[in-house]
């Protein structure tokens, strides 16, 4: 599982250099790069499939397609794989651009974490660092918080009220037995057709009775709000200590970017089921988060899946009706003989279409859809000495729960990687990365010159809350003035290089009120993968949205091998 810290929070030559990129999440670098003068493909610039998009879930999909034997291309507009959660060099520190806070990397069978279920079926692996702990800083003090099912009752009693504990053994009574039903069918095993039924529903269907079977009445009732919001189940059970209630919000928060009464039941429930069973830990991986999109690509390599860096999408073409390519900017047209498939958002993938082409209603349902709020990023490269030995790779800080976890300039989450990986950094250095979860307004930014001295003026003011959490948490041998890298990202930083309407972190789509989209669009021949189709936001849902198109694209035979050859 991997939380924003991240949604989900995730590279080999393409990103191992240390020469400096003019194409990155570094906003100083970024303000004043143009976009890659290659815009044409290497080779036969044709394919089976063409992938728009190096993200995570287009990887996944694209890796998977190349392992059942089709001819796939990925086309990539950054100089780096990886999409939102790529990762680059500067002056030899190695930052994560997304994803840092991971689990499930290492666990294998029906009920593993969709991405390791891929990497599995590509025959890559990643080696991690295992640890079991984050600081947290709360307006009720700040404490070391540890995974696993009895660590937290100590927080309990000290930041709590009195029926706290009582309460939090009630949720997790409920919400660990159905867990079993909510992992008992693998995301491998869904394909968007009706070959599912052969796939999933029939092959896994003694292991779903047996869930149910085993969970007793009481689990049972909870396994029927699995597509229900999570604040169903709180409600239900009667849990009302506040900070138990802010805690929650919080974790729903960096999961899926909605509080408890917008994600669904079955994720938080996965999320515990990671987090707060015996002997579960978390997992970084070494090198950094990079490791895993050059896991990904190697994949995609070994089974003869390409990739092309600095090839910007401009159009997907539409010919009598069907997508049948698309044209780069530089105005090569690459032919997809079977299908496109985009890991835009949603309404990137909109911009991307022909007008004429799409149904009116599938554009009204796109532009009506609420978004996420965009983010502010600071990384930062600054020397250990005076640093605590014992300085912890995770901290979560809160301002005040009073003013919600999704308010602006509320939350900030941090990373220090290198503690658990000190290649990331030189000798003697750290290498950190801070951000706003989701939270950063775009309409505040709309509009301005990069190059201005109101966008400067407006980056130091909105990234002062992000540097004194990172002073509360390094503590008082960190000194900001003697970082040796210091770089903000803004909302105009994502919708730039990562291709992002308004540098969004995704729909808001609630729990309850409404679904993610499927993967088919009106135009045949064309899927969609990535945070804007189900399941949703984060990158076990991302990596599971790929790996159901790869799926549907290719027969039930065929998907049914695959889920022998790895077990499943």
């Amino acid at each position: 599982m991997a939380l924003r810290l991240l949604p989900f929070s995730p590279f080999f030559n393409f990103s191992s250099s240390n020469r400096k990129r003019k194409f990155s999440m570094r906003s100083e670098v970024s303000t004043s790069a143009t976009l890659p003068s290659k815009q044409s493909v290497s080779g036969k610039p044709e394919a089976d499939i063409v992938v728009i998009g190096s993200g995570i879930g287009g990887l996944c999909c694209a890796g998977l397609l190349a392992r059942y034997g089709q001819d796939v291309l990925v086309l990539e507009s950054h100089d780096v794989a990886g999409g939102a959660a790529h990762s680059f060099d500067v002056k030899g520190y190695k930052f994560d651009s997304g994803p840092s806070l991971f689990s499930g990397f290492q666990s294998r069978g029906p009920q593993a974490n969709p991405l390791a279920q891929v990497l599995d079926a590509l025959g890559e692996s990643i080696p991690c660092v295992n640890y079991d702990s984050w600081m947290v800083y709360v307006p009720e003090g700040e404490f070391l918080s540890r995974i696993g099912p009895t660590e937290f009752f100590k927080d309990l009693e000290k930041y709590a009220g009195p029926d706290s504990a009582r309460e939090w053994r009630k949720l997790l009574d409920v919400i660990l037995p159905i867990s079993a039903a909510a992992m008992a069918l693998p995301p491998l095993s869904i394909r968007g057709d009706l070959g599912v039924l052969s796939t999933a529903a029939a092959r896994y269907a003694p292991s779903l009775l047996k869930s149910f079977a085993q969970m007793g009445p009481q689990g049972a009732l909870g396994a029927t709000k699995l597509l229900r919001p999570f604040s169903d189940i709180i409600d239900s059970l009667g849990i009302k200590d506040p900070f138990i209630r802010n805690w929650l919000d919080l974790l729903a928060f960096l999961l899926a970017g909605v509080k408890t009464n917008g994600i669904l039941s079955a994720e938080m429930v996965y999320m515990f089921s990671e987090w707060y069973k015996p002997g579960c830990t978390l997992e970084y991986p070494l090198h950094g988060s990079g490791a895993i999109v050059e896991a990904l690509v190697r994949g995609l390599q070994k089974f003869g899946g390409r990739i092309s860096l600095k090839s910007h999408v401009e159009n997907i073409v539409v010919e009598k009706g069907r997508a049948v390519g698309v044209k780069l900017r530089g105005g090569q047209f690459v032919r997809a003989r079977k299908a496109v498939v985009s890991n835009a958002s949603m309404w990137d993938t909109l911009s991307l279409l022909p007008p004429e082409a799409v149904p009116k209603s599938y554009q009204d349902g796109i532009e009506t859809t609420q978004q996420c709020e965009s983010f502010m990023h600071l990384h930062l490269g600054f020397d250990a000495e005076g640093i605590s030995d014992d300085l912890g790779i995770h901290h979560i800080v809160v301002n005040d729960w009073d003013r919600g976890v999704d308010a602006d300039q509320n939350v900030v989450l941090i990373s220090v990687p290198s503690v658990l990986s000190p290649d990331l950094a030189p000798p003697g250095k750290h290498v950190l990365h801070a951000y706003t979860p989701g939270t950063e307004p775009f309409e505040i930014w709309e509009g301005l010159d990069r190059r201005s001295n109101e966008y400067k003026n407006l980056k130091a003011v909105r990234s002062e809350v992000m540097w004194k959490a990172v002073e509360k948490a390094l503590g008082p041998g960190f000194n900001r003035e003697k970082c040796e890298v210091k770089l903000v990202g803004t909302p105009l930083t994502h919708q730039r290089f990562l291709r992002r309407n308004r540098g969004t972190y995704g729909p808001a789509i609630l729990a309850g009120k409404g679904t993610f989209p499927g993967h088919s669009t009106p135009i045949p021949q064309l899927m969609c993968c990535g945070d804007s189709t189900f399941p949703g936001i984060g990158v076990p849902a991302v990596a599971a949205s790929g790996a159901i198109v790869a799926n549907s694209l290719v027969s039930v035979s065929e998907h049914s091998r695959l889920l022998d050859a790895i077990g499943i």
